[in-house]
């Protein structure tokens, strides 16, 4: 059956649309885009006042699962992303057992097939159990499912180990995923290196740390070809790098995510673990620059770093505590901010949650061209609304943001022409019919 929605504001950057039109849907794809579309037999969605874009695609989500159920599991936090305007989310190795192999991809996938309401793209490790030591079988990950290798919440620290994962990933024609951070830099740190660790005594971590393994990685992707794409980018000295990779040509994306261009170390003050992330939260400078990098489009992809983590492991000691933050219901809203604000234009910020993150790991969706995936967000620019963790579809609440008031909301997420998300309820039990 053919559904169309109409009267919406259809914003999708990469094929030029930006008009009020609208969208037909028939067998799960995008059927036809423009004024006047016949409407005969049609189920019709009134969508008058609403912007319509691509669906969210977020390449940096933990969903815990297998391992860590008791933090998220696939099937909340696929609900989380849907609430949030997402169709598609890269989910991160570090789970227990590691994805590392074949076995654990296609576990993911099944989950997400029965239980999850967005689609999901593994993304498996670079070494055996991310130990940065013996590559992991790239070939055979690839070959399950997986979009792309990383040892996320670890660093290659072996350059020699990152070359070859390199060379391996480009004949697999799959992403390089880094996270980068010296660990000799970093050792013993738990917040930005500056002005506010030095007044609060905390141990400190250096910008130098995530910026040296920036360029190491960028000088290997230049000699190896490999597609690389570099995780949670911070700092005012990463965006030089990777500006400067963009101009040389090289196949290098970048991504950041919401809290590094809406807080800076100086909420540390408050010695609340739920300020704790890796990398940390960086000086006013900073912010900065990440915000001019993705109103530039230097940076290409806002990515959330989902990670949930129970209350017993963030309500500790800063020192103590567990890194990471939720993100996946809030980071439309945060990015929005920026454009009510005036410092980036909206076409940029659906751009960097949509197709700028396809592009990155070569994934399906992020644009409505027509046979595209009908993986859609309708977005009120205007609601404003509370933060309040309690009521997230997530099952953790560690969020730095409780209590801001944020303008724009996803209010009905379509995944392969199926509404999963609507009027704040989740309304299928998994993706199986919203499958291609």
């Amino acid at each position: 059956m053919k559904t169309i929605i109409t009267g919406a504001h259809i914003l999708d950057p990469l094929n030029g649309v930006d008009t009020v039109c609208d969208l037909a849907i028939e067998d799960g794809r995008v059927a036809a885009v423009g004024a006047g579309l016949d409407r005969s037999g049609a189920e019709l969605i009134d969508a008058s006042g609403l912007h319509l874009f691509p669906g969210l695609i977020d390449v940096h989500v933990h969903l815990r699962e297998p391992g860590q159920e008791y933090k998220e599991t696939i099937a909340t936090g696929t609900r989380a992303a849907a609430a949030g305007g997402f169709t598609a989310v890269a989910a991160m190795p570090n789970t227990n057992p590691v994805n590392d192999s074949a076995s654990v991809t296609k576990y993911i996938l099944g989950k997400a097939s029965k239980e999850g309401v967005c689609r999901v793209y593994p993304v498996g490790a670079i070494t055996k159990g991310s130990k940065g030591e013996d590559l992991a079988d790239i070939g055979e990950l690839a070959a399950a499912g997986c979009v792309a290798v990383t040892d996320d919440g670890h660093p290659v620290s072996s350059p020699l180990v990152m070359r070859r994962a390199m060379d391996y990933a480009r004949g697999f024609g799959i992403t390089v995923v880094s996270h980068c951070e010296d660990l000799a830099l970093a050792a013993g740190g738990v917040m930005n290196e500056g002005e506010v660790s030095t007044l609060l005594g905390l141990p400190a971590i250096a910008a130098e740390a995530e910026e040296s393994m920036v360029a190491r990685d960028i000088m290997l992707a230049s000699r190896t070809g490999a597609k690389l794409h570099l995780a949670h980018l911070s700092t005012k000295g990463s965006m030089e790098l990777l500006r400067g990779a963009r101009v040389a040509g090289l196949n290098v994306t970048g991504e950041t995510a919401p809290h590094y261009f809406t807080l800076t170390d100086e909420e540390v003050k408050t010695f609340d673990a739920v300020y704790k992330m890796n990398p940390p939260l960086r000086t006013a400078q900073d912010l900065i620059s990440v915000r001019s990098a993705l109103a530039s489009g230097v940076v290409s992809v806002i990515a959330t770093d989902h990670a949930p983590h129970a209350r017993d492991e963030k309500e500790l000691e800063f020192e103590a505590a567990a890194n990471g933050v939720i993100g996946l219901e809030t980071s439309l809203g945060l990015a929005l901010a920026l454009y009510h604000e005036g410092i980036v234009p909206l076409k940029s910020i659906v751009a960097a949650l949509t197709s700028g993150p396809a592009a990155a790991l070569g994934l399906p969706g992020g644009n409505l061209a027509l046979g595209a995936p009908a993986d859609i967000v309708l977005v009120d620019l205007n609601e404003k609304w509370i933060v309040e963790p309690q009521n997230f579809q997530s099952k953790a609440v560690n969020c730095p943001f409780a209590g801001m008031t944020l303008k724009g909301r996803a209010v009905r997420t379509i995944v392969g022409g199926v509404t999963v998300y609507s009027d704040g309820k989740i309304t299928v039990q998994n993706v199986e019919g919203a499958k291609q």
